[in-house]
């Protein structure tokens, strides 16, 4: 049954045409309403023109405008499923194409099948998973990587190639960053390796210090210090993990005081493995100055690859030391910050304290 009010100020006080005015989407399916001038019917957060309060009625269903004579709106479709609903659906449906994809699809081609651009798929992409399609795709591929070393039977090739990386080159370029370590470190999880940490707290909340006999293998910061001893553990499943002693403690203090003061320097002895391409990277991250920042570009152009902007950052996504390797120091082309593995809060923070000093 429909509910039309005739009334213009009674309209006015109506919470649902408050929904209209404000084009609320969350009102959608709660009713729709008509305009009596032209015999449509929209949802509440239909983008057309707005109508004058008194030319508006609402009605509970669609089914219920329809029998009144009003027929649908063909910019808000109220009559089918929501743009909200349409969008996670089309994102659910490429979540299953990314989850079974052999080769990652170009963002271009992905979104020519959804007939959208690429700006507005990637867009609608990122606000329903919260990641970026090429990232949610490197997830799952590295899900699947993991899943499928675990299984000791199964040779780290076939295992490369079956979570869907198409040579074992373009796997080994980013292990560090897909496993946190190479394929064979992952599956041995520091067999027969020894490991001190210990965890403290600085301004920027809670750091890891772990160490073995060669240098720093290891610093993290963090909200949650038993997350991030059960990540480490998780890294180095099979190694022993020893509490730090009183000399252990005095590394970690150092540490702590590298990050108080970022700008001070610290020549630490580290214990850093990674492809020669990210060594390279790391190598020219240590070599920016405090109080000084690059771009991945620049840091590209650095070590004589200049077309490798991409690969440079997922070489400063790959480091887990944390200010000993000043990843931090890399921002965009326009200066602005970046994703950083410990957040991007802690980024800013340490690139404040560097600029005071």
């Amino acid at each position: 049954m429909s509910e039309a009010v005739t009334s213009a100020t009674q309209i006015a006080l109506d919470r649902r045409w408050r929904s209209v005015l404000a084009r609320d989407a969350s009102a959608d399916g709660a009713f729709v309403y008509g305009v009596k001038t032209t015999s449509v019917y929209c949802r509440p957060s239909c983008a057309s023109r707005r109508a004058k309060p008194q030319n508006v009625v609402f009605f509970g269903t669609a089914a219920e405008a329809e029998a009144a004579g009003f027929r649908a709106c063909r910019r808000c479709h109220p009559n089918g499923p929501s743009l909200a609903q349409a969008n996670a659906a089309m994102v659910a449906q490429a979540c299953r194409l990314l989850d079974s994809a052999e080769e990652l699809p170009k963002l271009d081609a992905l979104a020519a099948s959804f007939q959208m651009s690429p700006y507005h798929f990637h867009r609608q992409f990122k606000a329903i998973t919260g990641l970026t399609p090429r990232a949610y795709g490197a997830a799952q591929r590295a899900a699947k990587v993991r899943s499928e070393l675990g299984d000791t039977r199964t040779r780290i090739t076939d295992a490369i190639y079956a979570a869907g990386f198409s040579s074992n080159s373009r796997f080994y370029e980013g292990s560090n960053a897909v496993l946190g370590m190479t394929p064979t470190r992952f599956r041995d999880r520091g067999k027969n390796a020894s490991i001190r940490f210990a965890v403290a707290q600085c301004s920027l909340g809670a750091i890891l210090v772990a160490s073995t006999e060669k240098g720093v293998c290891a610093i993290a910061l963090g909200d949650d210090p038993d997350l991030m001893v059960r990540e480490l553990q998780d890294r180095f499943s099979k190694a022993d993990l020893i509490g730090g002693d009183a000399g252990f403690e005095r590394l970690v203090a150092q540490v702590v005081a590298l990050v108080q003061a970022p700008g001070l320097g610290l020549d630490l002895p580290l214990d850093v493995r990674g492809t020669t391409f990210q060594q390279r990277v790391w190598q020219a991250l240590r070599a920016i100055p405090a109080g000084q920042t690059a771009s991945y570009a620049d840091i590209a152009a650095r070590i004589g690859k200049p077309t490798a902007t991409r690969a440079v950052a997922r070489a400063c996504a790959a480091n887990t030391i944390a200010v000993a390797i000043p990843c931090h120091r890399v921002v965009r082309t326009d200066g602005s910050l970046s994703g950083y593995r410990w957040g991007v809060e802690r980024k800013r923070a340490l690139l404040e304290k560097e600029s005071t000093r």
